[in-house]
């Protein structure tokens, strides 16, 4: 990162921080050279039954000011309930009384966030039986309650149509995409017949495809883009060939905007 030039943001793990310890030197540097950086939380369990704890709010919020962030993420997702930890973003079941759980929760933690707050949707292993809401609609109604922004993930997005079916390009237009604050590109592996979203393989070609697809949606041009790699890094050349893949799929789709 600290030789790639031109790099429009950066996004950090929130959890993998801890209150009273020194930011990395690497970070420092982005700082320095004008690159914001989002805190992106993984464990807020927005989905859950009960309120979010404080606690986790408390350290998101402080971190965002400590980094001097425009803005926090995390997830349309629940990770514990009745004292057990999941350890995975379990997706939450659209129907309308869980829309009203996770409005409710959203609103408590924007009360104590500094910033403003994006959601993300998951790449879902499994499908609530009798939904209510389709994912589209789910999430519109989730924006238009809390006034959040979306975080959107093209790679769960890829993940959940080969997973589940639908057609991720009417899913695309579907969404409010005036809400969409950045955008997720990720790489990921089949297995079983099963797609994961693993980020720690390649971007898969079909996922820069809907990035283009998306940006060519954007009419006053497309929003950050960012590659998810949270293991098995490749040697600097192949990282530097996928972003300048997810450039490429960006300058296309802008391109091809009517």
């Amino acid at each position: 990162m600290d030789r790639r030039r031109g790099l429009g943001f950066a996004e950090v793990v929130a959890e993998r921080f801890h209150d009273g310890e020194a930011l990395p030197a690497g970070l420092a540097r982005l700082r320095e050279r004008g690159v914001p950086v989002v805190p992106h939380g993984v464990r807020l369990s927005l989905g859950s039954a009960a309120v979010p704890d404080p606690g986790r709010v408390g350290h998101l919020a402080g971190l965002a000011e400590r980094l001097g962030s425009p803005l926090v993420s995390e997830h349309v997702a629940f990770v514990r309930g009745g004292g057990l930890e999941a350890g995975h973003l379990l997706p939450v079941p659209r129907t309308r009384d869980a829309l009203d759980v996770l409005v409710g929760n959203v609103r408590l933690a924007q009360a104590e966030l500094p910033v403003p707050l994006a959601l993300e949707h998951v790449a879902a292993p499994l499908e609530w039986p009798a939904p209510e809401l389709d994912e589209a609609a789910f999430l519109t109604g989730l924006l238009e309650r809390t006034g959040a922004w979306l975080l959107l993930d093209v790679a769960n997005l890829y993940a959940n149509a080969r997973n589940h079916g639908g057609d991720p390009l009417a899913f695309l237009d579907a969404l409010p995409l005036e809400r969409v604050a950045y955008v997720h590109v990720a790489g990921g592996v089949e297995r079983d017949g099963l797609y994961y979203d693993t980020h720690a393989h390649p971007t898969p070609p079909a996922v820069l495809e809907l990035v283009a697809e998306l940006c060519a949606r954007f009419p006053e041009g497309p929003p950050g883009v960012m590659l998810e790699r949270d293991d098995a890094y490749p040697p600097e050349p192949e990282l530097a060939a996928e972003l300048d893949a997810i450039a490429a799929a960006v300058h296309a789709g802008s391109a091809a905007r009517p």
